[in-house]
């Protein structure tokens, strides 16, 4: 064992020898990764770097490093080196939107014993005086978001779950959670909620979808991290979603277009098998920042070892401004314009492309080409971005 520490010693020394810069809005902070191989482990993790107050700088990282088990799992990695059947595995999320940040570990392996197992940790800090964001602070009233929160985890996402699940309560509401300007991520244990692959479950809720209940103040966490703007479409919008669009990917979805499907697929795994609409597939990746989202791509054979993303198409959530299940088309043409081209979704269309009967509008920024879909009811139904 004093071998081994000795080895880890000298490693810890020279723990930054790869690392990755993630910029921050902040003008100061920014998230710096750290990574760390030994024997058949690897893990990455966040630090903090960059802050005027290094003293404040010095806290916030023993913070970060004690939410996420950081000395835990390299403990567990020294003891795993003898085993070579044993290994572990980790890594990071999240953001430093501001000075407010978020990071969640998925640390998967022998975690604790020899059984294969995952779990999640996580960190919410105000950079502004270090302290540890609760769930309070996001909402007006914490016990009616509560209930509001179970509510809707029991009627709009239960009986969304698949009944191949080893585990699927989800509720009581967890004490894990990630916060993203597009919406509120809960992360549970595996013994409560399970996906197909066996590791913990998570569930993402838009911001959009819970607005009553938010804390909304100015000076705020969720105003704080662009929660409002994400949700309110203002003349300000036109900008973001043409930057949106041209970047080729949507606020909150991993992945952007021309991107590997079989490298997407092999990372995130599928929820379902792929659907056939008309002109190509849809595929649905399995992970909370997937829910009721959609990858588009050819049909030119049943492999797509080939194939890449060419479009996204988003169900659920919202992209500056742009509601699922609430915008107006009314809405968005008087901050987007009138589209280049409006196309009527009659019963047989919109069946063939497993799509609600109604129309869409055609706006082209840069080399993509956004598609906002509405209702018989002119209400936002889908967002898709395509080649």
């Amino acid at each position: 064992m004093r071998k081994v520490g000795l080895i880890l010693s000298v490693l810890s020394a020279v723990i930054l020898l790869m690392t990755a810069v993630f910029p921050a809005l902040a003008e100061e902070a920014s998230l710096e990764e750290r990574s760390l191989e030994l024997g058949n482990s690897s893990f990455r993790y966040p630090a903090v770097t960059g802050m005027e107050d290094e003293e404040l700088q010095r806290e916030i990282n023993s913070k970060l490093q004690a939410d996420l088990m950081v000395e835990t799992y390299l403990d567990r990695m020294t003891m795993l080196i003898s085993q070579e059947t044993l290994q572990l595995h980790a890594e990071w999320e999240g953001m430093l939107q501001g000075d407010v940040l978020s990071c969640v570990l998925s640390a998967e392996g022998a975690l604790d014993n020899s059984r294969t197992t995952h779990r999640w940790t996580w960190s919410n800090l105000d950079l502004g005086d270090g302290h540890e964001i609760l769930p309070e602070e996001l909402f007006t009233d914490p016990e009616t978001a509560r209930e509001a929160l179970e509510e809707y985890l029991i009627y709009e996402v239960a009986p969304e779950l698949s009944a191949h699940l080893g585990n699927s309560e989800v509720t009581p509401l967890p004490e894990g959670f990630r916060l993203e300007p597009v919406g509120l991520t809960l992360l549970y244990p595996v013994s409560s909620l399970s996906t197909l692959s066996d590791r913990a479950g998570a569930i993402r809720i838009g911001w959009n979808e819970i607005r009553d209940i938010l804390n909304l103040r100015e000076d705020g966490i969720l105003n704080r991290i662009g929660a409002a703007e994400m949700i309110t479409l203002t003349e300000n919008s036109e900008e973001k979603i043409r930057e949106m669009t041209e970047s080729g990917r949507l606020p909150g979805i991993p992945v952007c277009i021309g991107e590997s499907l079989k490298a997407l697929t092999d990372r995130c795994g599928l929820l379902t098998d792929p659907d056939v609409y008309a002109g190509g597939r849809l595929f649905s990746p399995e992970g909370s920042s997937f829910r009721d989202v959609y990858l588009m791509t050819d049909f030119l054979s049943e492999a797509w070892d080939e194939s890449v993303v060419q479009g996204i198409r988003m169900d659920r959530g919202c992209a500056w401004g742009l509601c699922i299940g609430e915008t107006r088309k009314d809405a968005w043409r008087a901050v987007l314009g009138e589209p280049e081209s409006e196309t009527e979704l009659d019963a047989d269309t919109a069946e063939a492309n497993r799509m609600t009967p109604g129309s869409c509008d055609y706006y082209n920024f840069g080399d993509y080409q956004l598609r906002l879909y509405a209702d018989t009811e002119d209400i936002l139904v889908s967002i898709v971005l395509s080649e």
